[in-house]
């Protein structure tokens, strides 16, 4: 019995492929010509991934406006609501000639000054996501608590009050215009 030598075995299965190579090399064909796209194809194709993209980008523009809104209407009671306290505070020394009525008189406009910087500071995080009405709303506020922790620190017992109402009226309209505003929890 005759064994098989490898070298011979393999070296016939290499010719049979080359062999088998040639052949169906040989039976293709070559198209004359440029390769160009299909230009239906393509237009539906550009036309289709324009739109993806442009829903994508609105999906993520609404995505940040609920944020945006979310973030500062959450926050805004809670921060001007303090500023509110702590001004009650101070009117109710005011009113009652209280030894302490300085040092609250102080203590009303630092936190009316530090609730603008907060609401300012979240509209300006939120940047272009906040709609611009309400934006507007929250930057009415600010402006109307700065001036009247500005009319609070020029309050003696001898001064006016009218300035200072008027300050507080402002603010309260301007309070109520952002809750107005914000969506309802």
């Amino acid at each position: 019995m005759k064994t098989l030598d490898p070298r011979g075995f393999g070296l016939m299965c290499a010719t049979g492929a080359v062999v088998v190579g040639l052949v169906v090399a040989g039976c293709a064909n070559r198209v004359e010509g440029t390769a160009n796209p299909n230009t239906a194809d393509l237009a539906a194709y550009k036309t289709e991934a324009a739109a993806s993209s442009a829903a994508a980008t609105s999906s993520k523009r609404a995505a940040a406006q609920s944020k945006a809104i979310t973030d500062n209407c959450a926050q805004f009671p809670t921060t001007t609501g303090v500023g509110v306290a702590k001004y009650n505070e101070f009117v109710d020394a005011h009113d009652a000639n209280a030894p302490d009525y300085a040092d609250k008189r102080e203590l009303a406009a630092s936190t009316l000054d530090d609730a603008a910087n907060k609401v300012e500071a979240g509209v300006s995080t939120a940047k272009d996501a906040l709609p611009e009405d309400l934006a507007g709303k929250f930057t009415d506020y600010v402006t109307a608590a700065r001036a009247l922790a500005a009319e609070t620190r020029k309050m003696t017992y001898t001064a006016p009050v009218g300035p200072l109402n008027e300050a507080s009226r402002r603010v309260n309209d301007a309070r109520n215009a952002v809750r107005d505003a914000c969506p309802k929890r």
